[in-house]
């Protein structure tokens, strides 16, 4: 598919989203739009499996079994076992997206509200038992389809989401094309729009794709396959995706995330994007008060992270004995978490692994507990590799400063690479944004681990000794520009030439007053 065909699709979909917009506000009918758009891929993928398993059979199409007869039913029964242990998942014929779609694009007997319903309810009960239950359990409980958002009216919430799914029906997503991943680059796309008109709430499932970009190239330099990825704060799975975009192969996918809604879009994103739900391991909870204790033993190659800035956590005495904050003597303030997240990671971050996460500016200096933990970590353990400044107001709902910490468990050098990209931007409306020559420079340095002036500086651990382990950017890389010195002759020459032409002037402007007979007004 050809860029202008990709950028056509995702039009496509977003035109359709913005049917249900003036319903509902814009988080509430990204639950809507990407759940059906969701059930469309589930739908044509278990399609083309079927017609995949029956091209020995007498009947070659899926859609042509009868439901109701013997041989139908023992057909759709071979086909639901093979289904649920290879997609995780089964639909009958009658519950394919296009059937729904076209019943409800006729003129009668067009009600499919109550279908769609039992449709969402089945495909999540028909994982029961398996081991793809919990990667598709809840998985729908946000489309609401008795919401008053929809319609005052059933047959207004009929109508409009027969609409949606006549719209829907005409996209080829080309699941049957093995090289292509359009439908998931136009659900990222989807994430994206919905983020930009979500305010503050955006910060909860999406990580802007020029800072993911950042962050999944430095935590696979060097490496063309990766054992697992992991991010604690995983909001929609984004992150964890676009870390897949930079080597051939990730063996594995774990995160957790404490927004249920949320947590549902992650689940749909990764089974969209075709990780297979044996690949993927996302936790519904709270990662700091409630880590999941399917992921206590496992050590994770690279971890990547966008945790809330300056999160608000109980700092309670009994995590003063858990292994991951009861080295370092301190706990991160109860209304500063971020330090609690780089301990979480750290904790599950393998030995040859390397780790980076996005924080607000306060890390690198505050001082109190968080300064006792900034110390450890470089004094104790030498675990910091890298800090990088990224400028203002490239998250939604915060404009903010933040930087990327960078952290690997083996390190052989004793410095530490500064990097200051605050002023390496476009402004793109209300938001700035790295270009990517921005995302190349500050990827090339951190591989090259190369001082470059007012960019970038190598500095030894004795320099950040010195500097009590403040770690404040403008400390070690220096980007004050020396004005051009002025001419105070020159200046003092305009001077006199601006004060000859006010004498001109003013002498022209008493004549015209003379000649008015009225008072002159100086």
């Amino acid at each position: 598919m050809s860029e202008d065909q990709k950028k056509q699709l995702e039009s496509q979909l977003w035109n359709i989203a913005n049917t249900l917009r003036g319903k509902m506000g814009a988080d509430e009918f990204r639950d809507y739009i990407l759940g059906f758009i969701f059930y469309k891929y589930l739908s044509e993928k278990m399609h083309l499996y079927a017609n995949e398993l029956l091209t020995e059979e007498d009947i070659k199409e899926f859609s042509a079994i009868d439901e109701t007869s013997a041989d139908g039913k023992e057909m759709l029964d071979a086909i639901e076992e093979e289904s649920v242990a290879n997609l995780g998942y089964f639909l009958y014929p009658s519950e394919l997206f296009h059937t729904l779609a076209q019943k409800g694009a006729k003129q009668s007997d067009n009600f499919i509200l109550e279908d769609l319903g039992k449709v969402l309810k089945h495909i999540e009960n028909s994982t029961q038992g398996s081991d793809s239950e919990e990667d598709f359990e809840a998985l729908f409980e946000e489309i609401d389809l008795d919401s008053s958002k929809l319609g005052k009216t059933v047959n207004a919430r009929n109508e409009l989401i027969a609409k949606v799914f006549t719209h829907l029906d005409a996209i080829d997503f080309k699941l049957g094309d093995a090289d292509s991943d359009v439908l998931g680059d136009a659900y990222e796309y989807l994430i994206g729009q919905f983020a930009s008109g979500a305010g503050k709430k955006a910060g909860e499932f999406y990580t802007p794709q020029q800072v993911s970009t950042i962050l999944a190239k430095i935590v696979t330099v060097g490496k063309t396959s990766l054992k697992d990825v992991y991010d604690p704060t995983c909001g929609s799975g984004s992150l964890l995706l676009r870390v897949a975009k930079e080597v051939d192969e990730v063996s594995g996918y774990y995160g957790q995330e404490m927004n249920p809604t949320t947590y549902n879009l992650a689940r749909m994103n990764m089974i969209l994007h075709d990780v297979h739900y044996s690949r993927f391991d996302l936790r519904n909870e709270d990662t700091l008060e409630n880590p999941a204790p399917q992921h206590a033993d496992l050590r994770f190659e690279a971890i990547v992270a966008n945790p809330p800035f300056s999160a608000k956590w109980s700092a309670s005495t009994i995590h003063e004995s858990d292994e991951r904050f009861s080295d370092y003597g301190k706990l991160a303030p109860k209304t500063k978490a971020d330090f609690a997240f780089v301990q979480h990671m750290i904790h599950h971050l393998d030995d040859n692994g390397t780790m980076a996460c996005v924080l607000p500016h306060g890390v690198l200096f505050r001082g109190a507990a968080e300064g006792v933990i900034r110390k450890y970590l470089i004094a104790e353990r030498n675990y910091l590799d890298a800090v990088i400044g990224l400028p203002t107001n490239i998250f939604f709902g915060t404009g903010i400063p933040t930087c990327i910490l960078v952290l690997k468990k083996q390190r052989s050098s004793d410095d530490v690479l500064f990097i200051d990209a605050s002023q390496h931007f476009e402004k793109v409306g209300n938001q700035n944004q790295l270009r990517p020559e921005d995302i190349s420079k500050i990827v090339d340095t951190y591989t090259n681990r190369e001082t470059i002036d007012k960019f970038s500086y190598l500095a030894p651990l004795s320099e950040i000794e010195e500097n009590d382990y403040n770690l404040n950017i403008p400390r070690y890389v220096d980007t004050f520009e020396e004005e051009e010195p002025v001419d105070l002759d020159a200046v003092s020459e305009e001077l006199k030439a601006l004060e000859s032409e006010m004498a001109a002037t003013n002498a022209t402007i008493a004549s015209f007053c003379q000649e008015l007979n009225i008072n002159a007004p100086f």
